[in-house]
């Protein structure tokens, strides 16, 4: 099994009703090709480098999950088909990220506590 990471920009218009309704859409979609979700992260509403399709800021959202290759197309095809998705970008991590995700994840979460 491989480890990937996904990041997704969702349009500013949407409630945080419906954020979450997409984000939880796309982790189903995840879990029912029978991978594991390792860890995930709401950044929020953030600034955008540049204007995408007249907008200035979008709803981030990071997934890491681990799970077979073929998974990864059928993702990047539900992002496409949703038309809330901005911008996507999923990539797989070498054991180096996966390490630097880990000690991220438990450093965001001491900074937390």
């Amino acid at each position: 099994m491989n480890n990937y990471e996904t990041v997704f920009i969702l349009t500013p218009v949407l409630s945080d009703a419906q954020v979450e309704e997409a984000v939880k859409k796309f982790e189903d979609l995840i879990k029912d090709n029978g991978c594991e979700i390792v860890a995930k992260e709401n950044w929020g509403l953030k600034k955008l480098a540049y204007p995408i399709q007249l907008k200035k800021n979008g709803f981030y959202t990071l997934i890491e999950f681990k799970g077979e290759g073929d998974v990864v197309s059928n993702l990047e095809l539900a992002y496409k088909r949703d038309e809330r998705v901005i911008r996507y970008l999923t990539t797989k991590m070498d054991k180096h990220a996966v390490e630097y995700a880990v000690t991220r994840r438990t450093k965001v979460k001491s900074q937390k506590a």
